[in-house]
């Protein structure tokens, strides 16, 4: 397991004075390693009080002082460093706990003077990680895998000296009770032999002789009370005895195996959890960006959010990719394990919010700068650190909205083609632990969402090759928490997708086999919302299914994304146009049983090409079209 794997269960520094932790690279840095450093923030409410707010500190950072950060911030407002704060006053109690209240002026922003607070006091400071253990009786820095292992071995050494020193004291003490059942089986003859020797060292050899003991035995036995020949006491020998004959297999069961003793070293560990587990207090802020500015000083940048089907999102500029001619290998644009595959894409700037729809019809919102950035060759960061999302809650889509946005509404399709129309508004407020945008009906799945105008046309199409066209007035507007209506009769396929159109369009079509083609949007006739639609595309086993359809003008640039991460971005005038029944021309050349796993559209784009890129990045193969 890597350092990653490793952080879904020591997910970094927990203090106890709480605050919020901002990302986690300075964590991961300090796994991989053994320094680092961390940025905290203390907890801070802002609370609404008739015509001004209040900023409640209830939280700082570890090893701050109160006292020493309330004089910090009367000194910055009395030289004028930071502006809009009318009064400041300390109101911690032992019942209530840590309390600083910050009271604003009537025309002071709060999220300014925080930001303010957060750059100029400690309440925000960095905090140095230093992974310091001594091995082999040296002071050593190590990762936490290194850690845990070392921890493991020295624990494996503790738990067999301490196995082998309980086995020999068990092993004594049974020794000294088999002598004493002994001479508590025969004791008229022992002490008939006691009697009648002269010494101790006569009566002990005399006991070793006739009852073939040892020294030890014999000793205990000239030892033994006269209380030991009660019954009683005759019955505790042989209990203590029976229970140390098991004590000693199952000690011995222990050295026998590395298995049991790391068996021990977790049962320990879980009754120390048990014990003295304690909740978190401090969090770790995913979102927090790592510098404090205002919006409007965050420039504005064209950019790219893939998202992986395991769920590692990243953030790149759009011109990591660059324009290949059709049937190029392509490059890669993502790390990913043999498993994992580049399933969402998404073109956008930061300062647009980036709506994510998951399967079980949950909505969430951040800003475009706001994902973390990562280079073309990183797989990015697992998306459960940005978004809360729940046990078997994953992201089906991605929606950018911005502030110039002219659409409405938003259209829900489901991979059992059920189509919603919900209006846009209805979403402006979403919560940080997500919005409910859709009920879904058993055992399906939210599959597409797309913003519509309110005149558009819906085009939904099967995997069998199956499409069907219709005017977006045929879905009412419902709530947020409705289930829509029947938009397609699937047959034996499954919904790949929902596309809203205009007149003048096309449908481009891309199979799972790297074949793909453009129609007009005029060959597939107007029918209605529930029927079967008409034929898309000739499947074969040449092509394949219908893997994904977009609705293009013939001026983008088209991504296509392998389940193996391979990227190839390609011009969409390449494409060449069809009919409605053809089975289109080879646009990738896949290998190794690659499959194709998704396309997305992006802006045409001018980028030179290096080439030393092109060496390393790009292979020209031969257009192969249609027989």
């Amino acid at each position: 397991m890597d350092v990653l794997g490793l952080m879904e269960y020591i997910k970094g520094p927990d203090f106890p004075t709480g605050g919020s932790i901002l990302g986690n690279s300075g964590i991961k840095k300090a796994y991989e390693t053994g320094k680092g450093s961390i940025s905290i923030r203390g907890k801070v409410d802002v609370v609404e009080k008739k015509d001004r707010y209040e900023l409640i500190i209830t939280e700082v950072p570890y090893q701050v002082n109160t006292s020493a950060l309330i004089t910090k911030i009367a000194e910055l407002v009395r030289d004028k460093v930071i502006e809009g704060i009318s009064d400041l006053r300390e109101e911690t109690s032992f019942k209530d706990g840590m309390k600083i209240v910050i009271e604003l002026k009537r025309d002071a922003n709060p999220n300014v003077v925080l930001n303010n607070l957060y750059k100029h006091t400690q309440l925000q400071s960095s905090y140095g990680i230093n992974m310091l253990m001594l091995y082999q009786g040296k002071p050593q820095t190590m990762g936490l895998k290194e850690v845990i292992s070392n921890y493991i071995d020295f624990q494996k050494e503790v738990i067999y000296r301490r196995t082998e020193f309980e086995l020999d004291k068990a092993q004594k003490r049974a020794h000294i009770l088999e002598g004493l059942k002994i001479a508590l089986d025969n004791i008229d003859a022992v002490i008939k032999t006691i009697r009648e020797s002269k010494t101790d060292v006569e009566a002990k050899e005399q006991l070793t002789s006739k009852f073939d003991l040892d020294d030890v035995q014999a000793e205990a036995i000239l030892e033994m009370r006269l209380r030991k020949l009660t019954g009683l006491e005759k019955d505790k020998v042989l209990e203590e005895l029976e229970n140390l004959i098991k004590l000693i297999e199952h000690l011995k069961d222990i050295l026998s195996s590395e298995e049991k003793i790391l068996g021990v070293i977790k049962e320990e560990l879980l009754e120390i959890k048990d014990k003295y587990a304690t909740p978190r207090k401090t969090i770790i802020d995913m979102t927090a960006i790592d510098y404090i500015e205002d919006e409007s000083l965050i420039p504005v940048e064209n950019i790219v959010v893939t998202l992986t089907n395991k769920g590692y999102i990243k953030r790149m500029t759009s011109e990591t990719y660059r324009t290949q001619n059709r049937g190029g290998v392509g490059i890669k644009g993502m790390a990913t394990n043999e498993d994992d595959f580049v399933e969402n894409l998404i073109s956008m700037t930061t300062h647009d919010y980036l709506m994510f729809f998951t399967n079980k019809g949950k909505t969430y919102r951040v800003k475009g700068y706001e994902v973390p950035q990562f280079s073309r060759q990183s797989k990015g960061l697992p998306i459960v650190n940005l978004l809360p999302l729940d046990k078997d809650e994953v992201v089906k889509a991605m929606l950018k909205v911005s502030n110039d946005d002219e659409y409405q509404n938003i259209v829900f399709c489901t991979q059992k083609g059920l189509v919603k129309r919900t209006s846009l508004t209805e979403f402006e407020n979403i919560r940080a632990n997500g919005k409910i945008a859709i009920t879904l009906k058993e055992d399906d799945e939210l599959l597409s969402v797309k913003k519509t105008t309110g005149n558009n046309e819906i085009i939904i199409a099967s995997s069998n090759g199956r499409m069907i066209r219709f005017d977006e007035s045929e879905i009412r507007i419902m709530g947020r928490t409705a289930s829509g209506v029947k938009g397609i009769d699937l047959g034996d396929g499954i919904c790949v997708g929902c596309e809203v159109a205009k007149e003048g369009q096309q449908i481009l079509v891309v199979t799972e086999k790297g074949y793909g083609k453009r129609t007009d949007v005029n060959e597939y006739r107007m029918t209605h919302r529930g029927s079967k639609g008409v034929k898309a595309l000739n499947v074969t086993d040449k092509n394949g299914n219908i893997v994904a359809f977009k609705l293009v003008n013939g001026d983008e640039d088209l991504m296509i994304i392998t389940n193996s991460g391979m990227i190839i971005r390609l011009s969409v005038s390449q494409v060449s146009t069809t009919g409605r029944v053809a089975q289109g021309v080879r646009l990738i050349n896949l290998k190794n049983d690659q499959l194709v796993s998704n396309v997305a559209l992006i802006a045409k784009e001018e980028i030179t090409e290096e080439e030393s890129d092109i060496e390393d990045n790009q292979t020209e193969v031969t257009e192969e079209e249609n027989e």
